[in-house]
């Protein structure tokens, strides 16, 4: 008889034991175990039983279904010094998938899926840019962004080639462009949207310099790009400090962004390097909580110590993003990942939990992949993110200088994807101690 109940018996590869495992899908905040089994969530409960398992204690850890940065660039070397390495970005900061946010282009889709997606160990996925140029050099030649510069048949063929990969269309509704070309990129883009039945996330906030003796009414922008929006539709940066944005200069909320919500439009924080404390607070008073959480880490916000050339002076506002702190370990000039931006929105008032289902079930959603990420279901694939909140004395800092205190830090332990283990060593992340000390 005790054979039998030996055969019985769960078996599992794994087991993560003790930690709070928060999963907004399923409705779960308590201190239980996760099971894998080949590569999948295999339990989730109270004392799963171990056998032969690997037990990993997971004590005083917060665990997640794997994190999902839905605003990245990570198309290495091609988009030069823009580009980071998916891992660093990903697995190796506690994230298990990277979205690139307009780097690979139609005509550069192939090398996107053969050095960067089949290479990485982090999960990486794909809004296709509207532009045949992609996000090479970060955008940085503005004539190569207008409407002769998109091909609507070569999008949707590059698209219908990579349906696994390929999530979305990304564009741009910013004064440069539009003192430019006016709507005629941004209705190219949502062309191929809807041909696609994929949904367009845009960057809103400055990007390029506004054309001599073209001056632009910001606020002109939102009132255009709205009407062109369909259910599912991104707006990026609404904590942008331009006031292209969803604040105006004199700080009121654009008086279409309730509309956008009720349209069914959704928002993607998309951090990056033009984040203001101000309006991130002006926009969460309004009662307006974004959908997703994108960190939009790129090779000029993170800019490398030694042979990095940063094309300083390209985008208006570059540069100061970080924690107030000095780590002389790290080959970046400031550390940063999508934990830093988790613990900014927390400073800011919103609870972790839905931080949380902001980089998992939301993420999901908006990539049309619930199904397959973004919660702890059992026989979904096996990816766990593991965070560790540190108390103490925290200043942060926007990229208007502007400190915001804070008593916890959001830092990542390790994640697991597909069931593999990576402990969180990217070169990204802050040195704990260090600033400790």
């Amino acid at each position: 008889m005790a054979k039998t109940i030996d055969r019985l018996a769960p078996v599992f590869d794994t087991v993560i034991a003790g930690g709070r495992v928060i999963d907004p899908r399923n409705k779960l905040d308590a201190v239980c175990d996760i099971a894998i089994r080949k590569g999948r969530i295999a339990a989730v409960g109270h004392t799963l039983a171990r056998g032969t398992a690997k037990v990993i204690d997971a004590s005083g850890l917060v665990l997640t279904p794997g994190l999902i940065d839905t605003h990245a660039h990570v198309y290495e070397h091609v988009s030069g010094d823009f580009g980071l390495n998916p891992d660093i970005v990903g697995v190796r900061s506690g994230v298990t998938t990277v979205v690139d946010q307009g780097g690979p282009s139609a005509l550069t889709f192939d090398g996107f899926r053969k050095f960067i997606v089949e290479k990485a160990k982090s999960r990486v996925l794909a809004f296709i840019s509207a532009y045949l140029a992609g996000g090479l050099l970060g955008h940085r030649y503005v004539d190569l962004y207008g409407p002769s510069g998109i091909n609507v048949k070569a999008i949707v063929k590059a698209a219908r080639d990579n349906p696994d990969l390929v999530r979305g269309i990304k564009a741009h509704a910013e004064p440069g462009g539009y003192s430019r070309w006016g709507m005629a990129s941004m209705k190219l883009a949502k062309q191929a949207s809807r041909e696609l039945k994929l949904p367009v996330y845009i960057h809103l906030g400055t990007l390029w310099p506004e054309a001599k003796k073209k001056p632009v009414d910001a606020a002109k922008i939102i009132d255009e790009v709205v009407p062109l929006l369909d259910a599912g539709d991104i707006l990026a940066h609404p904590f942008t400090r331009f006031p292209s944005g969803f604040v105006a200069e004199d700080g009121s909320i654009h008086p279409l962004i309730k509309e956008v919500i009720a349209k069914g439009i959704r928002i993607d924080v998309g951090r990056g390097a033009h984040f203001s404390f101000k309006n991130a607070e002006r926009v969460l008073a309004a009662g307006i909580l974004p959908f997703t959480l994108g960190a939009d880490l790129h090779g000029y916000n993170v800019r490398l110590k030694d042979g990095g050339r940063a094309y300083r002076g390209m985008f208006t506002g570059e540069g100061v993003d970080s924690l107030i702190a000095e780590d002389r370990a790290s080959p970046f000039e400031r550390p940063y990942s999508l934990h830093h931006a988790m613990t900014e929105l927390v400073a800011l008032g919103v609870p972790l939990v839905e931080v949380v289902r902001m980089a998992t079930e939301n993420a999901a959603t908006m990539l049309g992949l619930e199904m397959e990420m973004g919660a702890l279901s059992v026989g979904m694939p096996a990816d766990i993110s593991a965070l560790r909140i540190v108390d103490g004395n925290w200043t942060l800092v926007d990229s208007d200088s502007e400190t915001r205190k804070t008593r916890q830090l959001i830092h990542p332990d390790f994640a697991i994807r597909a069931g593999k283990l990576y402990r969180a060593d990217s070169p990204l992340l802050p040195n704990i101690a260090a600033m400790a000390a």
